[in-house]
């Protein structure tokens, strides 16, 4: 089928209900993501073909007791007495997770009829995937850089060897927390056939539950670490890195939270903040369209356990 050019705004407007899968740049925090899209959103659809102003019905007299019925333009739907004919409350948006300022990387975003498909997103929990970074040696107030330093150690005795079987023993002890939430007994056959369905949701979404966890990276003194998780926050990531550095008998603080997988979609189908436009957000929503029709568990899960996923190399941005 061949493409067709759109100048119309109205066509436009009735195609932008969907979700859209952003890249969330580190520093900014998801109300500033959103006010930017809203903003290139409205400036994009004034830009294109906008609706006439409405026509008012003139009644004059024509002389010899006649009168004229005629149509006029109705100067109070003028855009230079109204404004522009998009304005920033007509978008409506709404993120299915809420990254911190410091996370970088994927950030799904519903826009005016998405916002329920994004509700639906963040209700059924999906698993992400992040790249947490962290500095050996220095101790923070807040656990992340951009803090005041309260505590240093030595490094010299800590190695890839040491980390990894301490990355282990935390998911070991994740996993045995998910049995204990569910109220079963670990030694029981119920949690044997829970444990042969695969990892499963708690039923609190309130409680961060680490599902994988492996070093990725060392470079002597940072460390790069891939997480697996659900409920989590930049919060608890930022705190599990300062423990990773106390039970290293030492210390540490993350320097870098990078969200790379959130469900189904990657990093690699993100949107950059400079292709935050209306063609590509459109373009993003048509591509989303066709991953969750594709994936309808990501929305509504038929069973508690998390569904496989296919592992793909990671793209640096």
């Amino acid at each position: 089928m061949a493409l067709k050019l759109v100048r119309d705004a109205p066509t436009v407007w009735n195609y932008l209900n969907g979700l859209v899968n952003l890249y969330k740049p580190a520093g900014v925090t998801v109300q500033q993501v959103q006010n930017t899209i809203i903003h290139n959103l409205c400036r994009d659809l004034n830009q294109l073909e906008v609706r006439p102003s409405l026509q008012r019905v003139v009644i004059g007299n024509a002389g010899e007791s006649k009168l004229v019925v005629r149509k006029v333009e109705d100067l109070s739907d003028n855009v230079l007495v109204t404004g522009p004919r998009y304005q920033p409350e007509d978008i409506k948006c709404r993120f299915s997770a809420n990254h911190g300022r410091f996370t970088s990387g994927v950030i799904v975003l519903g826009i005016n009829n998405g916002t329920k498909l994004a509700f639906r997103l963040q209700q059924n929990r999906p698993l992400r995937v992040y790249r947490v970074t962290g500095f050996l040696g220095k101790a923070t107030e807040t656990h992340f850089a951009n803090s005041r330093v309260t505590a240093r150690a030595t490094i010299d005795h800590i190695g890839s060897e040491k980390i990894g079987r301490l990355l282990a023993s935390i998911q070991a002890s994740h996993q045995r927390k998910m049995f204990e939430l569910s109220g079963i007994d670990i030694q029981s056959q119920a949690a044997y056939e829970l444990a042969c369905r695969g990892t499963i949701r708690p039923a609190d979404n309130r409680v961060p539950m680490i599902y994988g966890i492996r070093l990725a990276e060392y470079r002597k003194p940072f460390f790069t670490v891939e997480i697996h998780a659900i409920n989590e926050t930049e919060a608890y990531l930022g705190e599990l890195v300062h423990e990773i550095g106390i039970n290293l008998k030492s210390c540490a603080h993350c320097t870098g939270v990078r969200c790379i997988r959130h469900g189904h979609f990657l990093l690699e189908d993100s949107l950059l903040k400079k292709d935050w436009n209306l063609q590509n957000i459109v373009s993003g929503m048509a591509h989303t369209n066709k991953l969750i029709n594709q994936h309808p568990d990501m929305l509504q899960q038929h069973s508690s356990s998390l569904q496989e996923m296919e592992v793909v190399p990671l793209v640096n941005k």
